[in-house]
């Protein structure tokens, strides 16, 4: 991986990072109170939170492996193949679970129909991503 797209891949996975802590405060400010009240369902909202943790996390590790892969002169190709490569996969996890999120808020406030919807369309994205991120990895 050259260093100016392995730095890009840093920026990108730190944005990302920031959004979804954006969305986990925004899920906090909205929908804790309604969770307190019982307006909501307590296990998809925890989840949803659960999932935006780990996607959070995902993001933030994947930019220390990139930001490792820009390390030339300081580490051997192989490795800064292996750091660019988890940092793929993390990057994956996290842009997975990202795109779960609104699924998940939908079905915490109980829109089925539209909820049903969105997972179907992740459930699309999940195939597309099975099928050709082997294919683009580092």
């Amino acid at each position: 991986m050259a260093d100016d797209l392995a730095a890009a891949n840093v920026n990108r996975s730190y944005q990302l990072a920031a959004s979804s802590i954006a969305i986990f405060t925004f899920l906090l400010f909205f929908l804790y109170p309604r969770f307190t009240s019982g307006q909501v369902n307590a296990i998809a909202f925890q989840a949803t939170l659960v999932a935006m943790g780990v996607a959070t996390f995902a993001f933030a590790f994947s930019s220390f492996f990139y930001y490792g892969a820009a390390l030339s002169g300081r580490i051997d190709d192989v490795e800064r193949a292996r750091y660019s490569r988890r940092a793929d996969r993390l990057w994956l996890t996290g842009c997975v679970l990202l795109f779960l999120a609104p699924s998940m808020i939908l079905f915490t406030v109980g829109l089925l129909v539209v909820a049903s919807a969105w997972f179907a369309l992740w459930l699309v994205y999940l195939i597309f991503v099975a099928r050709y991120f082997p294919r683009i990895q580092t």
